[in-house]
């Protein structure tokens, strides 16, 4: 498969759907992906379900018991004995297992891949579905095998009532406004708030969901916050402005509340805070489906630097650069490094490149180091 970023989205140029749908509106995208066939059979997933890293999701559906969770990993014993009815088992993170999906989500490189999350993988059999409900992010979903209905419902938020006696947040209350059948290859977008349920029409059905990061302002805060606390020492505090007297000594005056802004704005330089959003749009969200650091020898890595070989991002590896002038700053798996603008450009942007481009002295030991942590991996000159 192509790693090339879609230029289409089924009738749409992707400039115009950026300009009139991206985070607006749902739309559904036929044949945006008309040669693809899904990479993984039933059979497939449910094999990663058994697997203890992976995180997979069972969910049930009958009038007595609607829409229970059960959470992997699960023994092979529990697909032998499924419930007559409807059911849906959901994958996460498959990008990360499977090199063919992996390739499919840099077909969605034309969002920042900052902002890209992970793959998750769904099958179903007639009549199964997750139930009516909404995300906090965008999703395009893509149908790989079978058939699903797609309906499309009213906007929503944390306030929309949901039904009781069940782990997930399945809407009380759901308004079709549009419906669509998604054959293979069809793609539907669904923007942040959207209401929407899909229910498989037939027992072939694989839906691959290609999913955005969005974090709360709330998590922001938090772990801003916490960034910002562990490089501060103890000596750090705050001290009043220079007083004029106190008057009323139980106020809490204009001029304190300018002095604690003060003290708040002298921690959140531009620097300061760029530093953290790299290194905090890059941490894996799934570590541990990251591999170990290899001990590889330095001189095989030196081998691989000096020839033409070509190589890749590892696909747990999560690579994003900010530009500062004559230099940049490269952000890994939540680490931050410095480097030229060129080596940045380079391995953030492209998919692929030959190692003789990257075989700067002054890069050499970055590279040497993103090998040995397997964030870079080789690749043949056609994957790229």
């Amino acid at each position: 498969m192509s790693q090339t970023p879609l230029t289409q989205l089924g009738p749409l140029s992707v400039a115009d759907f950026l300009q009139g749908y991206w985070q607006r509106e749902a739309i559904f995208l036929p044949a945006t992906l008309p040669d693809f066939r899904s990479p993984l059979t039933p059979e497939e997933l449910a094999g990663l379900a058994l697997e203890e890293e992976v995180e997979s999701r069972l969910i049930t559906h009958s009038d007595e018991s609607p829409w229970q969770l059960e959470n992997g990993p699960f023994a092979e014993s529990r697909f032998l004995s499924l419930p007559s009815q409807p059911w849906t088992l959901l994958i996460q993170a498959v990008d990360q297992l499977i090199p063919d999906v992996h390739q499919l989500l840099q077909k969605f490189r034309f969002i920042p891949s900052w902002r890209l999350d992970d793959i998750m993988v769904s099958y179903a059999p007639t009549g199964g579905s997750v139930g009516p409900h909404f995300d906090y992010y965008d999703v395009f979903l893509l149908q790989g095998a079978g058939k699903r209905e797609w309906q499309i419902g009213q906007q929503c938020d944390s306030n929309s009532p949901t039904l009781e006696g069940t782990p997930l947040n399945i809407l009380k209350e759901f308004k079709a406004q549009q419906r669509f059948t998604a054959g293979p290859g069809d793609i539907v977008y669904i923007p942040p708030g959207t209401a929407h349920w899909g229910t498989a029409l037939d027992d072939d059905c694989i839906t691959y969901s290609i999913g955005f990061r969005a974090p709360s302002v709330a998590d922001i805060f938090d772990d801003l916050s916490q960034d910002i606390a562990s490089r501060l020492s103890n000596d750090q505090r705050y001290r009043d402005a220079q007083p004029l007297g106190f008057t009323n000594p139980g106020e809490i005056d204009t001029t304190s509340l300018k002095q604690l802004r003060q003290l708040i704005e002298e921690q959140l330089s531009d620097q300061a805070l760029s530093s953290w959003f790299g290194r905090y749009m890059t941490t894996p969200k799934y570590p541990e489906l990251c591999p170990d650091p290899e001990a590889i020898e330095i001189a095989q890595m030196q081998t691989w630097i000096d020839s033409e070989r070509w190589a890749q991002q590892a696909p747990e590896a999560r690579f994003s650069y900010l530009e500062q002038g004559d230099s940049a700053r490269l952000f890994v798996n939540g680490e931050e490094y410095s480097c030229s603008p060129s080596f940045a450009r380079t391995l953030c942007n492209r998919t692929a490149y030959c190692l003789a481009e990257l075989s700067d002295p002054a890069e050499r030991h970055l590279l040497l180091e993103l090998f040995s942590l397997q964030q870079l991996e080789l690749c043949d000159e056609a994957d790229g």
